[in-house]
This record gives structure tokens, C-alpha cells and sequence, in this order.
């Protein structure tokens, strides 16, 4: 199994030079808030993934410093090292593997990651583009083609959406970009209605586990469709043209779209207590982890982030019983038992 040995950042958030070694099982990082907990966090996950949960490059740099840089060494002697310089004109991020230089993370030198941070906490309560932004999240670190076609997807709808605001757009330049939004809207609700359907096989077993109940857990996808999807996007974009010419902005597609739970057959958010929530929640991420290995082979490492504070001791027991490197974050030491774990105090 490979694990992250050892940490390593300079200039980077509130960290002038930092370095901790870490444990292949369970390692606590404490202190007060704003002692730079997260940001060490932050600092893995963008080694394992390449960028940010939290911000851009630029949002990490540490005030008035003039690049940053994260090293990491592995229990196989691998190593890599990221570095950004906002002085330079391209380049600005470059990311070293064994030697190997690089100005973004491939997806063949992601490593698999399973965060939790307080916000997802609130996933089923907050606005329908953080569910979309977990799902996302999930499917892009299985499928390099899924991350893809949301960039191109992205790009293609603020393109469109520029036009939209113009006074006058001919239909021409409109249905260039429809076409490619379209294309990549499709890819993007085959997989996320495709893993929302692995998930909800898994969600309700894996819930009443934690819950020690017998209720009924289902997640679902907030659009049904039948036929060509791709041609199906096409057509209501072209429904829409007129409307979305008034509004400023295009009112259809995978933007759109939400990601819906119930929970004994009414809707989550207006029946479940809050220990249900995060009970499902809870749920989720047991399953992103499984899910991840099960199609990677790879035990993903587990960043916890500031979340023990929020759940109860069996909660948090919960969480610590994977064989899988985990990394927490906490302004108080969680009652972790007898189990083996390396402390760092900040």
C-alpha cells in the first residue's frame, strides 16, 4: 500500500517552512483555529491531485512571498515537489515526479483521495452546485475523460453565455456552441446518472450500518432522460434560445442539474434529523472509498479535514476504522481509543 511519508511546504498560506512526517495509518494534526491545520490539508491534496479544494494557485501563495512550494515523499521512495511562481508568464505551476517535469497532474500521477471537510456536512441542506461538485469530484478521479469534458463543457457554456448578453447574437455563433455543450453534456449525465445508480445500490446497506437502522436511503439523478441525450440537449437549447437571450445566461443543461436523497420515500432535507444527514453523509464517503478502490485497485488516502468537532464518538470511531492512511485535522484531539496514531501539535 503507498503512503504518504513525509510533508513538506514553504510559503504556503500561513506557513513560511513546515515540514511533518506522517503515519501509513493515522495521523492527527491539532491545533488552534487559524494555526495552518487546513492548510497542510490543502497542501496534500493538491500533491495527490493537482489543484486546490479550497482556491486557485494564487489563493495559497503566503502574503507578499514570491512562489510556493510542497514536497512529498513516499513509503516507496517515489517523490514529487510542485512549485508556483506568479512571476512567470507561462509555466506558473510546475509539478515534478521522479524527475519527470510536468504543468499539470496527469491523470496517470493522480492518487486517489477521499476528503471530508465540514461542508459536506451540509451536502444535502446547501445549493444544488455543491452536490453537483461532489459528484463531480467522485467521477473525475475515476474517469480522466469525465474531467475533461467538464472543462470543455464549462468553457463552451461561458462562451455561450458572452453571446447570450451581447445585444445581438446571430443563431450561427449560438449553435456552434450548442453543439459543443451538447456533446459534452451528454458525457457528463451518462456518468453522473450511471454512478449515481452504483451509489444507490450500496447507499441504504451502508447507511443502516452506521445508523443501526432500518430506514430507506436512495440517492437519485434530478433528470430522467430516454433516447439520445446529446441530440435531446441540442433541441432544448434551441427551445430555449429565445428565453435564455432575455435572461442573459443559458437556463438548461448539466449546470443545472441536482442530485436528490430521500429517506423513507419523502425528500431528505424536509424529513431527516440532523444526525440522519450526516449519518448519510457518513455513508457516502464509506462508499467513495470502497467505490475508488474497488475500480482502482488503490486504497485512496483519506483527508479529514476540521469534521471530528462536528460528529459524536461513534461517529467519529466510524470513520477510523479503514486500513487506509488517514490525515486529520482538529482543533481538539478526537477520542481515538487505543488506536496507534502519530500527533502533531501546530
Amino acid at each position: 500500500m503507498t503512503v504518504v511519508k513525509k510533508l513538506s511546504v514553504q510559503n504556503f498560506r500561513s506557513h513560511d517552512s513546515f515540514a511533518i512526517n506522517l503515519s501509513p495509518k493515522i495521523t492527527v494534526i491539532t491545533g488552534a483555529n487559524g494555526s495552518g491545520k487546513t492548510s497542510l490539508i490543502e497542501a496534500l491534496y493538491i500533491a495527490l491531485q493537482g489543484s486546490s479544494f479550497k482556491g486557485s494557485d494564487h489563493d495559497v501563495l503566503s502574503h507578499d512571498c514570491p512562489w510556493w512550494r510542497i514536497d512529498v515523499e513516499f513509503n516507496n521512495h517515489a517523490k514529487r515537489t510542485i512549485t508556483y511562481d506568479p512571476s512567470l508568464l507561462t509555466g506558473r505551476k510546475k509539478i515534478t515526479v521522479d524527475d519527470k517535469v510536468m504543468y499539470r497532474l496527469s491523470a496517470k500521477y493522480k492518487y486517489p483521495v477521499v476528503l471530508f471537510e465540514p461542508d459536506d456536512l451540509r451536502l444535502l441542506h446547501g445549493s444544488p452546485s455543491r452536490r453537483r461538485q461532489f459528484i463531480d469530484r467522485f467521477i473525475s478521479q475515476l474517469d480522466p475523460i469525465y474531467l475533461n469534458s467538464l472543462h470543455k463543457y464549462e468553457r463552451a457554456l461561458k462562451q455561450r453565455n458572452n453571446l447570450l448578453k451581447r445585444q445581438y447574437s446571430k443563431p450561427d455563433e449560438l449553435f456552434a456552441w450548442d453543439v459543443t455543450i451538447s456533446e459534452h453534456g451528454s458525457y457528463i449525465i451518462e456518468k453522473r446518472i450511471a454512478f449515481i445508480e452504483q451509489i444507490n445500490n450500496k447507499l441504504n446497506d451502508a447507511y443502516n450500518i452506521i445508523a443501526k437502522s432500518h430506514d430507506i436511503v436512495s440517492i437519485h439523478y434530478s433528470h430522467t432522460y430516454i433516447g439520445d441525450i446529446k441530440q435531446k440537449i441540442l433541441n432544448d437549447l434551441h427551445n430555449h434560445r429565445e428565453r435564455d437571450m432575455l435572461l442573459g445566461f443559458t437556463g438548461i443543461g448539466p449546470h443545472r442539474h441536482d442530485v436528490i436523497f430521500r429517506f423513507n420515500e419523502s425528500p431528505a432535507v424536509e424529513v431527516a434529523s440532523r444526525g440522519e444527514v450526516r449519518s448519510i453523509v457518513l455513508a457516502l464517503k464509506f462508499l467513495e472509498v470502497d467505490i475508488i478502490e474497488q475500480i482502482t485497485d488503490i486504497k485512496p488516502i483519506i483527508l479529514l479535514d476540521d469534521v471530528f468537532s462536528e460528529l459524536d464518538d461513534e461517529r467519529q470511531n466510524q470513520l477510523l476504522i479503514s486500513g487506509n492512511q488517514t490525515i486529520i485535522s482538529s482543533v481538539k484531539l478526537p477520542d481515538i481509543g487505543k488506536k496507534v496514531v502519530t500527533i502533531i501539535k501546530l
